[in-house]
This record gives C-alpha cells, sequence and structure tokens, in this order.
C-alpha cells in the first residue's frame, strides 16, 4: 500500500465516536492526549466537534522521546493561539504533577461554585481522548498508581471505556483510542504510522521507513549519521530509498548474495525511532508558527 493511501479506520473507532458523545454529560473536562513526536498529526480534527463547549486540556505526552526545543516552539505555537498545554511522560512521571493545576484553572468556576455548595474536595470527572498508542492507558495506570489499565505498545489494545480513581483526586473516563476516517495530508498518515498510531499491518513498512528516512534526513541529519554511521555528504545528496539501502548494509541487514533484507531494515528503522534509539526526535513543526 503506497504511504499516501494510509487509512486506518476499523469499527471500534466509530463506537468510540458514539461512547465520547454520549458520555460527556458524565464529565467535567475532556483531557486529550497527543504524541509529542507529532503534535499535528496526532490532533484528531474530531474531537473538537465531537466535545463541544466542554472544558478541555490538551496534554503531550512521551515528551523524553521528544525534541525539546521542538517542544518549545510547539508550547509556544500553544500560547501564541490562546490554548494552554502540558508536556508528560508517562516513563518517567515527568509533568504529570502539572496536570492537576491544569484541570483546576480549567474548570474555576465550577470549583468555585462547588466551595460556595460546602462540596469542597469533590471529585473531579474526566475524559481521557486520544489517537491510539498515546499513551492513555499508561497516563492513567501512573495517576492510579497502579495496573488499571491493559498496557501494551501497539494500537487498539483498550477497545472499551473504563473508569479509574487517581490520586488527583480526578476521576478518570478512558476511552479506546480513535482516529478519523480519512487522512486529507499523506505526511500526517505517515507520522501516525512511524509512531505506531496505525496498524503495522494495515501499512507498507518499507514505504514508511522510506518516509522516515528522509523525515530525519531533513531534520536531524546529524542524528541519522551517527546511528547508522553514515557519511554526511552522501546522505546529504542521497535520496531516502538510498538511505535506506545505505542502513541496511551499515547494519549488515543482508540476504545470501548480498541482497538487502528489505523488510528488517523497515523493521530496524521504525522500531528504533519508536524507542528513542535514533534520538530525541520531533517529526513536525507548527505550520504556522
Amino acid at each position: 500500500m503506497p504511504s499516501d493511501q494510509i487509512q486506518w479506520f476499523p469499527g471500534h473507532m466509530a463506537k468510540t465516536r458514539r461512547l465520547i458523545q454520549e458520555n460527556l454529560g458524565s464529565v467535567d473536562i475532556v483531557i486529550e492526549l497527543l504524541d509529542a513526536r507529532i503534535p499535528y498529526s496526532s490532533k484528531n480534527p474530531e474531537i473538537k466537534r465531537l466535545i463541544g463547549a466542554k472544558p478541555h486540556v490538551t496534554v503531550l505526552n512521551k515528551y523524553t522521546l521528544s525534541d525539546p526545543e521542538a517542544c518549545r516552539i510547539w508550547r509556544a505555537y500553544y500560547e501564541k493561539n490562546g490554548e494552554s498545554c502540558i508536556f508528560t511522560d508517562c516513563l518517567t512521571g515527568y509533568g504529570l504533577d502539572r496536570m492537576r493545576d491544569a484541570v483546576n484553572t480549567a474548570l474555576s468556576e465550577k470549583i468555585k461554585r462547588y466551595e460556595d455548595k460546602g462540596m469542597a474536595g469533590r471529585h473531579l470527572k474526566a475524559m481521557i481522548v486520544g489517537i491510539p498508542n498515546v499513551g492513555k492507558s499508561s497516563l492513567i495506570n501512573r495517576l492510579a498508581k497502579n495496573k488499571s489499565a491493559k498496557v501494551e505498545n501497539r494500537p487498539g489494545v483498550t477497545t472499551a471505556k473504563q473508569w479509574v480513581t487517581t490520586s488527583l483526586g480526578i476521576d478518570l473516563l478512558d476511552m479506546p483510542g480513535v482516529l478519523w476516517p480519512k487522512f486529507d495530508e499523506r505526511e500526517v498518515g505517515e507520522n501516525l504510522s512511524m509512531t505506531g498510531a496505525v496498524k503495522d499491518e494495515v501499512v507498507e513498512r518499507e514505504a514508511v521507513a522510506y518516509a522516515l528516512c528522509e523525515r530525519l534526513k531533513r531534520l536531524y541529519p546529524s542524528l541519522l549519521c551517527e546511528r547508522y554511521k553514515l557519511d554526511p555528504e552522501f546522505v546529504e545528496g542521497a535520496e531516502p530509498h538510498e538511505i535506506f539501502e545505505a542502513a541496511a548494509r551499515k547494519r549488515g541487514l543482508l540476504l545470501k548474495g548480498g541482497e538487502i533484507n528489505r523488510d528488517r531494515c523497515a523493521d530496524l528503522l521504525l522500531d528504533e525511532l519508536r524507542a528513542g534509539k535514533i534520538g530525541k526526535i520531533t517529526l513536525e513543526r507548527p505550520k504556522n508558527a
């Protein structure tokens, strides 16, 4: 499947859209998780329509895998547009202490009404939404300090809603990951595939790996050269497929007769990106920064 045709919208995602709308009345606020490596591509354009005027907090997760300078640019972009965001990482706990303040700020008027009625300290209810594999279940488990939500590093694990009580005094309603029916931009589909939000089984991994080589050449050529022992002058003039093949040869990913093992090379590049082995990488910048 060519990379410009990447799509993945199984039946349970349509059900999730209905669940979001049906349960909005049960929560005080929506917490939308994005992937800090792809803040634009991981933002489901349908969420805003689905939640309407419900208070909303944006959390960019997987911070420790992303480029700190790019995150600074994204934070400034959000602030310029009158929105707030917080960066978190569920593995290290980075930024999680800011979530309660962000929720309190967004719900300041409702909290004041509770206090006026003698209901200070009442648990707030938040719905967690986001694309697959962005870390919703990991975030909930970190806040709940247990293993309430099933976690695996692949999309589509959580397929039903579940309530979890957390240490923040906020009850969280975890929703399954949801994409949207059609990616209008080729790079969005590629970025979602690179980071694992789209199931590997439904994309042509070699084509996605070529796209990753292009992205790394453009944004992080030094990290690309260092990780795969490539000559900078070669990379500067090389096409993505040539970088792919050079990386394969450097790693010895060859079949009998010296032919490149293309499947293994695609797996290597994508797996090393997702594990942070290439470096701290953010694959896109704000378009109107």
